[in-house]
C-alpha cells in the first residue's frame, strides 16, 4: 500500500476533511480546539505511517531493545516537536496559513501531559527524543497519571495547589494497547507447594489490579525510528456491583473500582502518612510489574522461551530508585512463572538491569518499611530477604566482623528495605549523572560498594535535546546559527563550537542581541497575559527556575535581593543595572519550608514595588505554575542563569544546560554539571562562587559551622534577616517567616542551623553578583560571553549523553532501513 502524502495540499485537505467528519462543520466555523484535534490527528497519521515501518524494521532486525523505566516523563507539548522531527514544520505552517489559521494559536490548545515534575522527568523525555533520533530501539515505561503533580496558583503571596486534570479532553497522541493488558497482584500470603516433584511458591488470596497500556509515539529527528512511551493505567477487574447499586448502596457498588484506579490517579501522592507511603509503593510496583510482564511477553514472542539469552536482547534501565522493585519482580517472574532456579534467575537479572542514581540526598534514596513490603508484596519480600542473605554473606567475606558496615550496605536492615542498596548490589551498571556526582558516589554515597564491586561504577553527564530546547523554543536563534555555520550541528550538536569565533563578530553579536530582546519581549507579553504583571524588557532578565528545595537555595537569591533593596534605600548614590529577578518553582505540597520561601519571594516583590526608587532598578516576579511550555518562553529570554545549589548536592542539573544553550550566562557554584560548563566556556564566561564540594563535605563531617558568627559580623545579612521577622516583609503577619529565619540560624531538631550554607556562601555570591553587574554594563563584553555559552553548549546535547550510555552500558544496534536489492 503506497504511503500517504503529507505535502502542503494534502495536509490542507486532510485537516478540512477531519474537521467536517469529526464535528460536522466547515473549517471556517470550527473552534481552535476542534482545529487542534484535526491537526493533531493529521500529524499522528504521519507518525503512525513511520511506526508501522519502524516496527517492521525492528522485527527483521531482532536486536537488543532498551526499556527505560521512570516514574516521571515530563514530555511537554508534542505537536510542534513532532512536526519538527518529521521535517514538516514548513508544510504544516503554510497549509494552515492558507486556511487562515495561525499555528501558534492552535499549539496553545494542547494540554501539557501531567506525567512529571522536574529535572528527572524532563531528562527521561529528552532521552526518548535522542534514542529515537539516533535510531536506537527503546521503550519508555511509566504510569498514565490521571492528574499531574498540581497546578500552582499564587494567592495572597502563597502557593495554592489545584488539580492538574490534563486528560479532561483526552490525549490526542496516545493509543490504547488493550491486547497487552495484564494483571498486577497485591497482598495475600505465600504457600510452598510441590508440583511435579518441584518446590514452588504460590501466592494465595491476593487482590488484582489490571494494568492497561497506552502508547504515545516519540518520533526521531529525520529518523526511521519511532519509540513508544508506554503509560500504564490502573483498572479494577471487577465491574460495577449492580446488586449493591440497585439496592441504593452506591458508594459500596463502586468503592473497590475506585480503590484500584487510585493507583494511577495522581503523580507523587503525599507520603507524610502511612497510607500515602503505601500508595506510592503500590504505584512503583504496579508499573514495574506490568512493564516486566510485557517485556518477557515480547521477548518470548520474538526469541522463544529460552530465558538465558534475555541479557543479550533486553536491557532494563532503572531511572532513580522508584522503579527498583523491578529487581525482585524480575526474579519472581523468572523463578515462579518461567521455572528457573535461583542462581540462573539471579545471574540473568544482574546482567539485564542497569541503574542511574540521581542524588546523594538521603531522603531521596528510597527505603520502605519492612512490614509494608511484607504486607503488600509478600513474594517479592521473600525474594528480597534471600537476596539480602546472599549479599550479607558476600560482604561478610569482604569485611569480616564489620557488622556496622554490613548493616549500612544491606538491602534489609533497621526495619527497612533499602532500594539504593538493592539496585547497586543487583544491577550490572551504576552511573552518576555528572563527573563530580560520579566521584561522590564512589567516594562517599556508595564508597563501601565501590570497594567490593568497583567495575559497576561510571559517570555519564546528563544532556538536553537541542531540538526542543533550541530549535523549537528559539527559532530565531536557530536560523541565525544556520546562516552562520550551516545545519550540520543539528545532527552533530558538538559542531555548535564553530560559533565561537562569531563572539568577536560585531554584526553577529548585534543580531544575537536583537533575538534575545525579541525573546524578552515575548516573555513580558506572556507574563502580562497570564498574571497581569508588567515587566520592562530593558531590564536584565535574571532567572532561577527549578524545583523549590532548600539545597537549590532560592533562599540565597532572595536574601541577596533584599540586601540589594536595602542598598538602594539606604544609599541615595547606589546604582545598579536595572534587573528583574524571575523565579519559577513548585514546592511539594507537604514541604512547609519551601512554601515559606515562596512566601518570602512574593513579599519581596511587594516590598520593592512599593518603593519608588527601588522599583526603577529592581523587580521580582514569581512565574506561576512553571512547566515545560512556560520554560520554552522563559529560557530563551533569560540573560542570567542562577544555579545556586550547595556544592556536592546537585547531581547534575539540566536547567543550567538549557539556559546556557540559549545564551544565558551562569552564576553558580562549582556543583553538578556546572563543573563541566565552566570547563567548556572557561572561567571568564561564567560566575563561579562559594565553597567547593570537598569543603562542604568536610564541614558536614566536622560539624563545626556556626551561622551565628556570620550573622553577627555581617551587618547587611543581619539587617535583611531582621526584616524577615520585624514586619518589613510581612507587615500584616510579622511572625509568618519566623521558622524560615530560625532555620538559617538555629536549625531544627536533628539539623544544624543553615544546613545548606546560605549564609556561609553569601559573601562570595554577593561579590560574584557585583562582577556580573559591572560586566553587564559593558554590552560588548556581555554579548561575547553570551555567544560563547551558546557556542560551547553542544556537548550537553542528550544525543551525546545517549551515545555514551550506549557505548558504556546498553550496547544497542541502531535500526536502519533495509537496503534495496
Amino acid at each position: 500500500m503506497p504511503a500517504t502524502k503529507f505535502d502542503k495540499e494534502s495536509i490542507k485537505n486532510t485537516i478540512v476533511g477531519k474537521v467536517q467528519r469529526y464535528n460536522g462543520l466547515p473549517i471556517e466555523e470550527a473552534s481552535k480546539a476542534q482545529i487542534y484535534r484535526a491537526l493533531a490527528s493529521t500529524v499522528r497519521d504521519q507518525i503512525m505511517q513511520k511506526v508501522v515501518e519502524c516496527r517492521d524494521i525492528r522485527k527483521k532486525n531482532k536486536g537488543k531493545r532498551l526499556y527505560y523505566l521512570s516514574v516521571e516523563f515530563l514530555m511537554g507539548r508534542s505537536m510542534y516537536c513532532n512536526m519538527l522531527n518529521l521535517l514538516s514544520t514548513k508544510e504544516y505552517t503554510e497549509a494552515l496559513q492558507e486556511l487562515g489559521i495561525d499555528l501558534r494559536e492552535i499549539l496553545k490548545e494542547e494540554p501539557e501531559p501531567g506525567l512529571g515534575n522536574g529535572g528527572l522527568g524532563r531528562l527521561a523525555a529528552c532521552f526518548l527524543d535522542s534514542l529515537s533520533s539516533l535510531n536506537l530501539p527503546a521503550m519508555g515505561c511509566t504510569i498514565r497519571y490521571e492528574y499531574g503533580l498540581f497546578r500552582q496558583k499564587i494567592v495572597d503571596g502563597q502557593q495554592v495547589e489545584l488539580p492538574d486534570s490534563w486528560l479532561d479532553n483526552g490525549n490526542a497522541w496516545e493509543t490504547a494497547q488493550m491486547e497487552d493488558t495484564c494483571e498486577v497482584h497485591f497482598g495475600g500470603h505465600v504457600e510452598e507447594v510441590m508440583i511435579n516433584g518441584q518446590q514452588k511458591f504460590v501466592t494465595r488470596d491476593y487482590y488484582t489490579v489490571e494494568a492497561v497500556p497506552y502508547d504515545m509515539p516519540v518520533v526521531g529527528y529525520d529518523a526511521v525510528t519511532v519509540n513508544p512511551l508506554r503509560m500504564w493505567s490502573a483498572r479494577s477487574p471487577k465491574k460495577l456491583d449492580l446488586k449493591n447499586f440497585s439496592e441504593g448502596r452506591y458508594v459500596q457498588a463502586s468503592e473497590e473500582i475506585e480503590l484500584a484506579e487510585t493507583i494511577s490517579k495522581v503523580l507523587y501522592p503525599e507520603d507524610r502518612h502511612y497510607e500515602g507511603k503505601m500508595l506510592r509503593l503500590k504505584q512503583h510496583y504496579f508499573f514495574t510489574s506490568a512493564s516486566l510482564q510485557y517485556i518477557l511477553k515480547e521477548y518470548k514472542q520474538t526469541f522463544g522461551n529460552d530465558m538465558s539469552k534475555l541479557p543479550q536482547k533486553v536491557v532494563i534501565h532503572i531511572n532513580d530508585t522508584h522503579p527498583g522493585m523491578a529487581i525482585p519482580e524480575l526474579m519472581r517472574l523468572l523463578i515462579d512463572e518461567e521455572g528457573l532456579g535461583w542462581d540462573e534467575a539471579m545471574n540473568i537479572t544482574r546482567q539485564t538491569i542497569a541503574y542511574t542514581n540521581h542524588t546523594i540526598m538521603a531522603e531521596a534514596l528510597e527505603k520502605w518499611p519492612v512490614n509494608m513490603v511484607q504486607q503488600l508484596l509478600p513474594r517479592c519480600y521473600q525474594i528480597i530477604c534471600e537476596m539480602n542473605r546472599r549479599l550479607c554473606e558476600r560482604l561478610w567475606n569482604f569485611f569480616p566482623g564489620d557488622w556496622d558496615r554490613i548493616a549500612r550496605m544491606a538491602i534489609v536492615s533497621y526495619d527497612n528495605v533499602h532500594m539504593a542498596n538493592m539496585l547497586v548490589a543487583m544491577s550490572y551498571s551504576v552511573n552518576g549523572v555528572s563527573k563530580l556526582h560520579g566521584e561522590i558516589l564512589k567516594e562517599e554515597t556508595f564508597h563501601d560498594f565501590n570497594l567490593v564491586m568497583p567495575e559497576k561504577f561510571c559517570a555519564i553527564t546528563n544532556g538536553i535535546t537541542h531540538r526542543r530546547w533550541l530549535m523549537s523554543c528559539n527559532p530565531e536563534l536557530t536560523e541565525l546559527i544556520n546562516q552562520s555555520i550551516g545545519t550540520d550541528w543539528i545532527r552533530e550538536p558538538g559542531k555548535l563550537s564553530e560559533l565561537r569565533p562569531f563572539a568577536d563578530d560585531a554584526a553577529f553579536r548585534e543580531e544575537f542581541a536583537k533575538i534575545k530582546q525579541h525573546n524578552k519581549e515575548r516573555l513580558a507579553k506572556m507574563l502580562k497575559d497570564r498574571q497581569n504583571v508588567d515587566v520592562d524588557p530593558a531590564f536584565m532578565f535574571d532567572v532561577q527556575a527549578k524545583r523549590l528545595h532548600e539545597y537549590k537555595r532560592q533562599m540565597l537569591n532572595a536574601l541577596h535581593i533584599l540586601v540589594l533593596y536595602n542598598r538602594i534605600v539606604n544609599d541615595e548614590t547606589f546604582t545598579m543595572q536595572p534587573r528583574v529577578f524571575i523565579f519559577g518553582a513548585k514546592a511539594s505540597p507537604g514541604y512547609t519550608r519551601a512554601k515559606q520561601i515562596i512566601r518570602m519571594i512574593c513579599a519581596l516583590s511587594r516590598l520593592i514595588e512599593k518603593h519608588p526608587r527601588a522599583r526603577k532598578m529592581l523587580q521580582v516576579v514569581f512565574l506561576e505554575n512553571y512547566d515545560v511550555s512556560s520554560a520554552e518562553v522563559l529560557i530563551p529570554a533569560a540573560e542570567v542563569s542562577e544555579q545556586l545549589s550547595t556544592a556536592s548536592k546537585e547531581a547534575s542539573g539540566t536547567g543550567n544546560m538549557k539556559f546556557m544553550m540559549n545564551g544565558a550566562v551562569t552564576i553558580g557554584t562549582l556543583d553538578g554539571a556546572n563543573v563541566e560548563i565552566s570547563e567548556q566556556v572557561g572561567m571568564d564566561n561564567i560566575y563561579i562562587f562559594g565553597m567547593r564540594s570537598n569543603t562542604v563535605r568536610d564541614m558536614y563531617r566536622e560539624n563545626t559551622y556556626n551561622p551565628m558568627t556570620i550573622y553577627e559580623s555581617n551587618h547587611e545579612i543581619r539587617e535583611a534577616m531582621t526584616q524577615m521577622i520585624d514586619g518589613t516583609l510581612m507587615p500584616e503577619n510579622p511572625a509568618a517567616l519566623q521558622e524560615l529565619y530560625h532555620s538559617l540560624l538555629l536549625g531544627s531538631w536533628g539539623s544544624i542551623g543553615d544546613s545548606f550554607f546560605v549564609l556561609k556562601d553569601f559573601g562570595s555570591y554577593s561579590m560574584a553578583q557585583k562582577r556580573l553587574n559591572a560586566d553587564y554594563a559593558d554590552q560588548v563584553k556581555w554579548q561575547k560571553m553570551a555567544v560563547t555559552n551558546t557556542a560551547m553548549s553542544g556537548i550537553f546535547s542528550s544525543d551525546r549523553t545517549i551515545r555514551e550510555y550506549n557505548e558504556k552500558i546498553w550496547h544497542l544496534e541502531p535500526l536502519a532501513k533495509p537496503k534495496k536489492k
